[in-house]
């Protein structure tokens, strides 16, 4: 593909309990741009939230992008990165373990922005030197925060 856009993605999710309220953060960098968002919800786990991060930053790409995302969830990176989805979606969203796979819509949903753009999952180290990660991850916390306080 030519004049392919790339796009630098960083995710984090918070979760207080599991479940619990919970947080999501992205930052997307597109052209030295920055643009951030977030959200959360009253029950939820953590790994949903990490998911989610992904999903709502995906969601904001407007045609097939070269996509690198960083992620300090090693469950949402061993995901793709060791093809465990593929084999989830492929034994009908169950797991080697014989118990079913949590999230399966988001991740069906997961599989879509797979087909549509080039994507690389890298994992970080959280709660590390990685500035971005950090910012994701205070953003995250501050909307459970205020998922806390409704």
């Amino acid at each position: 593909m030519k004049n392919v856009k790339d796009v630098t993605i960083y995710t984090d999710g918070a979760c207080s309990g599991n479940p619990g309220p919970g947080g999501y953060a992205a930052i997307l960098i597109y052209n030295g741009i920055e643009k951030e968002i977030s959200g959360g919800e009253k029950s939820t786990t953590n790994n949903r939230m990490e998911i989610l991060a992904v999903l709502e930053a995906l969601k904001l790409l407007k045609e097939p992008c070269n996509v690198t995302i960083y992620s300090d969830s090693a469950y949402v990176v061993n995901a793709i990165q060791k093809n465990w989805l593929m084999s989830w979606k492929n034994n009908n969203w169950i797991k080697s373990d014989k118990k079913e796979v949590k999230n399966i819509e988001l991740w069906e949903e997961m599989l879509k922005y797979l087909d549509i753009h080039n994507i690389t999952f890298i994992k970080v180290k959280g709660h590390s030197d990685n500035e971005y990660n950090n910012r994701c991850d205070k953003m995250a916390v501050s909307e459970r925060e205020k998922v806390v306080k409704q």
